[in-house]
Protein backbone atom coordinates (compact mmCIF):
# COMPACT_ATOMS: atom_id res chain seq x y z
CA UNK A 1 0.00 0.00 0.00
CA UNK A 2 1.29 3.42 -0.96
CA UNK A 3 0.99 6.40 1.39
CA UNK A 4 0.55 9.57 -0.72
CA UNK A 5 1.28 11.87 2.23
CA UNK A 6 4.56 10.09 3.00
CA UNK A 7 5.53 10.14 -0.67
CA UNK A 8 4.88 13.90 -0.88
CA UNK A 9 7.10 14.65 2.12
CA UNK A 10 9.94 15.37 -0.33
CA UNK A 11 7.79 16.54 -3.23
CA UNK A 12 10.29 19.17 -4.43
CA UNK A 13 13.13 16.66 -4.70
CA UNK A 14 10.91 13.98 -6.23
CA UNK A 15 9.46 16.46 -8.71
CA UNK A 16 12.68 17.87 -10.11
CA UNK A 17 13.60 14.78 -12.21
CA UNK A 18 10.08 14.83 -13.69
CA UNK A 19 10.53 18.38 -14.97
CA UNK A 20 14.06 17.67 -16.19
CA UNK A 21 12.67 14.68 -18.09
CA UNK A 22 9.67 16.40 -19.66
CA UNK A 23 11.79 19.40 -20.66
CA UNK A 24 13.55 17.15 -23.21
CA UNK A 25 10.29 16.10 -24.89
CA UNK A 26 9.93 18.08 -28.11
CA UNK A 27 6.23 17.49 -28.81
CA UNK A 28 4.43 20.68 -29.86
CA UNK A 29 0.73 19.83 -30.15
CA UNK A 30 0.22 16.25 -29.01
CA UNK A 31 -3.25 14.76 -29.18
CA UNK A 32 -2.95 12.54 -26.11
CA UNK A 33 -0.40 12.69 -23.28
CA UNK A 34 -0.21 9.78 -20.83
CA UNK A 35 1.22 9.92 -17.32
CA UNK A 36 2.11 6.30 -16.58
CA UNK A 37 2.17 5.86 -12.81
CA UNK A 38 0.82 9.30 -11.95
CA UNK A 39 1.14 8.84 -8.18
CA UNK A 40 -0.72 11.52 -6.20
CA UNK A 41 -1.15 13.61 -9.35
CA UNK A 42 0.82 16.61 -8.14
CA UNK A 43 2.95 16.58 -11.30
CA UNK A 44 0.30 15.53 -13.81
CA UNK A 45 -1.29 18.97 -13.86
CA UNK A 46 1.89 20.40 -15.38
CA UNK A 47 1.33 18.23 -18.46
CA UNK A 48 -2.04 19.89 -19.01
CA UNK A 49 -0.45 23.30 -18.56
CA UNK A 50 2.24 22.61 -21.13
CA UNK A 51 -0.10 20.98 -23.66
CA UNK A 52 -3.52 22.53 -23.00
CA UNK A 53 -5.10 21.11 -26.17
CA UNK A 54 -4.10 17.53 -25.37
CA UNK A 55 -6.16 14.86 -23.66
CA UNK A 56 -4.16 14.00 -20.53
CA UNK A 57 -4.55 10.38 -19.49
CA UNK A 58 -3.29 9.38 -16.03
CA UNK A 59 -3.22 6.09 -14.19
CA UNK A 60 -1.52 4.33 -11.32
CA UNK A 61 -1.64 0.81 -9.91
CA UNK A 62 -2.23 2.15 -6.38
CA UNK A 63 -5.83 2.91 -5.46
CA UNK A 64 -4.56 5.20 -2.68
CA UNK A 65 -2.49 7.22 -5.15
CA UNK A 66 -5.36 7.44 -7.62
CA UNK A 67 -7.67 8.66 -4.86
CA UNK A 68 -5.15 11.37 -3.96
CA UNK A 69 -4.77 12.34 -7.62
CA UNK A 70 -8.51 12.64 -8.06
CA UNK A 71 -8.70 14.78 -4.92
CA UNK A 72 -6.11 17.04 -6.57
CA UNK A 73 -8.35 17.40 -9.64
CA UNK A 74 -6.65 14.85 -11.90
CA UNK A 75 -8.87 12.49 -13.91
CA UNK A 76 -6.91 9.41 -12.90
CA UNK A 77 -7.79 5.74 -12.85
CA UNK A 78 -6.38 2.48 -11.52
CA UNK A 79 -4.52 0.53 -14.19
CA UNK A 80 -1.49 -1.75 -14.55
CA UNK A 81 1.71 -0.75 -16.35
CA UNK A 82 2.19 -4.34 -17.50
CA UNK A 83 -1.12 -4.61 -19.33
CA UNK A 84 -1.66 -0.98 -20.39
CA UNK A 85 -1.45 -0.21 -24.10
CA UNK A 86 -1.34 3.25 -25.70
CA UNK A 87 -4.35 4.35 -27.73
CA UNK A 88 -3.73 5.15 -31.41
CA UNK A 89 -3.71 8.92 -30.79
CA UNK A 90 -1.07 8.78 -28.02
CA UNK A 91 1.69 11.23 -28.90
CA UNK A 92 3.51 11.47 -25.54
CA UNK A 93 4.10 8.83 -22.87
CA UNK A 94 5.76 9.94 -19.62
CA UNK A 95 6.76 7.57 -16.82
CA UNK A 96 8.42 9.09 -13.77
CA UNK A 97 10.11 6.75 -11.25
CA UNK A 98 7.74 3.86 -11.97
CA UNK A 99 9.40 1.26 -14.17
CA UNK A 100 11.91 0.19 -11.52
CA UNK A 101 8.99 -1.57 -9.79
CA UNK A 102 8.28 -3.69 -12.89
CA UNK A 103 10.80 -6.51 -13.52
CA UNK A 104 9.62 -6.94 -17.11
CA UNK A 105 9.88 -3.23 -17.94
CA UNK A 106 12.62 -3.55 -20.60
CA UNK A 107 10.26 -5.56 -22.80
CA UNK A 108 7.44 -3.14 -21.98
CA UNK A 109 9.54 -0.18 -23.12
CA UNK A 110 10.23 -1.95 -26.40
CA UNK A 111 6.53 -2.75 -26.81
CA UNK A 112 5.49 0.85 -26.19
CA UNK A 113 8.06 2.19 -28.65
CA UNK A 114 6.81 -0.24 -31.29
CA UNK A 115 3.13 0.58 -30.76
CA UNK A 116 3.29 4.38 -30.62
CA UNK A 117 2.51 6.32 -33.82
CA UNK A 118 5.33 7.77 -35.88
CA UNK A 119 6.63 10.98 -34.34
CA UNK A 120 5.39 10.18 -30.83
CA UNK A 121 7.58 10.66 -27.76
CA UNK A 122 8.44 8.19 -25.01
CA UNK A 123 10.10 9.57 -21.88
CA UNK A 124 10.93 7.83 -18.61
CA UNK A 125 13.29 8.08 -15.68
CA UNK A 126 14.22 5.53 -13.03
CA UNK A 127 16.34 5.70 -9.87
CA UNK A 128 19.82 4.29 -10.30
CA UNK A 129 20.95 4.24 -6.67
CA UNK A 130 20.49 0.57 -5.77
CA UNK A 131 24.17 0.03 -4.98
CA UNK A 132 24.25 3.08 -2.69
CA UNK A 133 24.35 2.77 1.12
CA UNK A 134 20.64 3.58 1.48
CA UNK A 135 19.65 0.42 -0.38
CA UNK A 136 22.57 -1.79 0.63
CA UNK A 137 21.76 -1.18 4.29
CA UNK A 138 18.09 -2.03 3.74
CA UNK A 139 19.09 -5.36 2.22
CA UNK A 140 21.57 -5.94 5.05
CA UNK A 141 18.97 -5.37 7.79
CA UNK A 142 16.29 -7.28 5.90
CA UNK A 143 18.46 -10.38 5.63
CA UNK A 144 17.33 -13.64 4.03
CA UNK A 145 13.95 -13.68 5.76
CA UNK A 146 12.74 -10.58 3.91
CA UNK A 147 14.72 -10.97 0.69
CA UNK A 148 11.60 -12.21 -1.12
CA UNK A 149 9.81 -8.86 -0.72
CA UNK A 150 12.70 -6.73 -1.98
CA UNK A 151 13.58 -5.89 -5.54
CA UNK A 152 16.73 -7.33 -7.02
CA UNK A 153 20.01 -5.53 -6.45
CA UNK A 154 19.79 -4.16 -9.97
CA UNK A 155 16.13 -3.59 -10.89
CA UNK A 156 17.04 -1.11 -13.67
CA UNK A 157 19.37 -1.19 -16.67
CA UNK A 158 22.43 0.90 -17.37
CA UNK A 159 22.03 3.94 -19.65
CA UNK A 160 23.59 2.22 -22.69
CA UNK A 161 21.23 -0.72 -22.24
CA UNK A 162 18.22 1.60 -22.32
CA UNK A 163 19.62 3.32 -25.39
CA UNK A 164 19.93 -0.07 -27.06
CA UNK A 165 16.27 -0.86 -26.30
CA UNK A 166 15.28 2.35 -28.10
CA UNK A 167 17.80 2.13 -30.94
CA UNK A 168 15.07 1.71 -33.55
CA UNK A 169 13.56 5.13 -32.75
CA UNK A 170 14.32 8.16 -34.91
CA UNK A 171 16.04 9.93 -32.00
CA UNK A 172 17.29 8.67 -28.64
CA UNK A 173 18.53 10.74 -25.72
CA UNK A 174 19.70 8.81 -22.64
CA UNK A 175 21.61 10.30 -19.73
CA UNK A 176 22.15 10.06 -16.00
CA UNK A 177 22.30 12.69 -13.28
CA UNK A 178 23.22 12.53 -9.61
CA UNK A 179 21.21 15.02 -7.59
CA UNK A 180 22.95 15.97 -4.34
CA UNK A 181 19.86 16.59 -2.26
CA UNK A 182 19.93 18.55 0.96
CA UNK A 183 17.51 16.95 3.40
CA UNK A 184 16.51 18.12 6.86
CA UNK A 185 15.15 16.45 9.97
CA UNK A 186 16.48 13.93 12.49
CA UNK A 187 16.38 10.90 10.15
CA UNK A 188 15.80 12.36 6.69
CA UNK A 189 17.16 9.44 4.64
CA UNK A 190 15.02 7.03 6.64
CA UNK A 191 12.02 9.25 5.95
CA UNK A 192 12.88 9.27 2.25
CA UNK A 193 13.16 5.49 1.85
CA UNK A 194 10.08 4.89 4.04
CA UNK A 195 8.00 6.46 1.27
CA UNK A 196 9.46 4.21 -1.45
CA UNK A 197 12.02 1.44 -0.96
CA UNK A 198 10.76 0.36 2.48
CA UNK A 199 7.13 0.15 1.42
CA UNK A 200 7.19 -3.63 0.68
CA UNK A 201 8.95 -4.33 3.97
CA UNK A 202 6.44 -2.28 5.95
CA UNK A 203 3.61 -4.23 4.32
CA UNK A 204 5.21 -7.56 5.22
CA UNK A 205 5.85 -6.84 8.91
CA UNK A 206 3.70 -6.48 11.99
CA UNK A 207 3.82 -3.14 13.79
CA UNK A 208 6.24 -4.44 16.41
CA UNK A 209 8.52 -6.07 13.85
CA UNK A 210 8.47 -2.90 11.78
CA UNK A 211 9.51 -0.83 14.79
CA UNK A 212 12.39 -3.23 15.44
CA UNK A 213 13.44 -3.08 11.80
CA UNK A 214 13.49 0.72 11.81
CA UNK A 215 15.38 0.80 15.12
CA UNK A 216 18.09 -1.32 13.50
CA UNK A 217 18.19 0.56 10.20
CA UNK A 218 18.03 4.17 11.44
CA UNK A 219 21.46 4.40 13.12
CA UNK A 220 23.11 2.71 10.13
CA UNK A 221 21.63 5.31 7.79
CA UNK A 222 22.68 8.13 10.12
CA UNK A 223 26.25 6.83 10.03
CA UNK A 224 26.23 6.45 6.22
CA UNK A 225 24.65 9.88 5.74
CA UNK A 226 25.87 12.01 8.64
CA UNK A 227 24.13 15.24 9.57
CA UNK A 228 26.02 18.47 8.98
CA UNK A 229 26.60 21.06 11.69
CA UNK A 230 23.50 22.93 10.52
CA UNK A 231 21.34 19.81 10.93
CA UNK A 232 20.94 19.07 7.22
CA UNK A 233 22.11 15.94 5.40
CA UNK A 234 23.52 15.49 1.91
CA UNK A 235 21.77 12.63 0.08
CA UNK A 236 23.21 11.86 -3.38
CA UNK A 237 20.61 10.33 -5.66
CA UNK A 238 21.44 8.97 -9.14
CA UNK A 239 18.71 8.86 -11.76
CA UNK A 240 18.68 7.50 -15.32
CA UNK A 241 16.68 9.28 -18.03
CA UNK A 242 15.57 8.22 -21.49
CA UNK A 243 13.69 10.28 -24.09
CA UNK A 244 13.01 8.91 -27.56
CA UNK A 245 11.00 10.03 -30.56
CA UNK A 246 9.52 7.13 -32.46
Amino acid sequence: MWDPAQYLTFSDHRGRPFFDLVARVGAESPRRVVDVGCGPGNLTASLSSRWPSAVVEAFDSSAEMVEAARAAGVDARVDDVVTWEPLPDTDVVVSNAVLQWVPSHPSIVEKWAASLPSGAWLAFQVPGNYSDPSHRLIREVAGPSLAHVLRSEKPVLDPVEYASLLAGCSSVDVWETTYVQRLSGPDPVLEWVTGTALRPIRAALSSSDWEAFVADLAPRLREAYPARADGTTWFPFRRIFAVAQV
